[in-house]
């Protein structure tokens, strides 16, 4: 059965560029950004790792932490990091999943369970469908689910940006509108009355009786 949002992230224990990692454990009491790679050495993901290790101190400063995941040994990592700093300019200093046995993959249901129980003999093509995002709240539930096509690049500034939205949106009783990014007007939720609204949101603009925006609480 497919994960949804507010499901349970899967646990599991699994060898990383950083050691062995129980998933629950490592996440602790931070956020969670899991993105999965078909496999080492691919251009796409290249410029992916590297993306995301431009953006790694953005994701720490949102109490985030982010991990990858690619159906190859640890061993082999290593080796493509290198390539990942050369190309894009950017060390990868998070850690990435050695998911030799498709553990993880099948867990998360990014392969079907009859794919076997080796990454060898596998070629990209195999895999196409562990390109994934998954993000996770500090109560081990999926907040975020995206799922990419092999050709196109993840844009995680928009990651970023959706992680930015759930974290406020989990303090206050708004939603944020389409394109939204950090300083916004957003919109007040439909469980505020107008009178709470008065007393909450000061100020706030009624544009139809099913739509009032206020400006982005502190």
């Amino acid at each position: 059965m497919s994960l949804r949002i507010n499901d349970v992230a899967p646990d599991f224990t699994a060898e990383t560029t950083h050691g062995t990692i129980q998933f629950h454990e490592w996440i602790g009491d931070n956020w969670a950004v899991l993105f999965s790679h078909p496999k080492d050495f691919t251009p796409v993901c290249t410029t992916e790792l590297g993306a995301v290790g431009s953006l790694e101190s953005q994701f720490a400063a949102r109490g985030a932490k982010v991990i990858g995941l690619s159906v190859d040994p640890v061993e082999n990592h290593g080796k493509w990091a290198k390539d990942i700093e050369e190309v894009t300019g950017s060390p990868v200093n998070f850690p990435v999943i050695g998911d030799t046995d498709l553990k993880v993959a099948k867990l998360y249901d990014m392969l079907p369970g009859d794919a076997g129980d080796s990454c060898e003999g596998r070629t990209p093509a195999d895999n196409a469908t562990v390109r994934m995002v998954f993000v996770v709240g500090p109560d081990k539930r999926i907040k975020l689910t995206m799922a990419y096509p092999m050709t196109t690049g993840r844009n995680f500034d928009e990651i970023i940006r959706v992680l930015d939205s759930m974290q406020l949106t989990s303090k206050h009783k708004v939603a944020t509108p389409a394109d939204w990014k950090q300083g916004d007007d957003v919109i007040i939720t439909g469980a505020v009355s107008n009178e709470e609204a008065d007393k909450i949101f000061p100020g706030y603009k009624t544009v139809k009786p099913y739509l009032r925006t206020t400006t982005q609480p502190k």
